[in-house]
């Protein structure tokens, strides 16, 4: 199975999880509950493509 299947979890974070999160109660660090979510997102999008660059075959350095 290919590493690159990870970059689909930003996209369903962000597209089906908003649906839920919807929220501006409860306020996390000083901010309404979906802004939160959606800088949770951006920074797990920059996670999985890290690791999806680290992990790749493709990107082999010396080529």
């Amino acid at each position: 199975m290919s590493i690159r299947w990870l970059t689909l979890v930003p996209l369903l974070f962000i597209f089906v999880g908003v649906a839920f999160a919807n929220h501006v109660n409860p306020m996390v660090l000083g901010m309404p509950f979906l802004f939160f979510y959606v800088v949770c997102c951006v920074v797990l999008t920059s996670v999985c493509m890290a690791v999806v660059y680290k992990f790749d075959p493709t990107n082999k350095e010396g080529d």
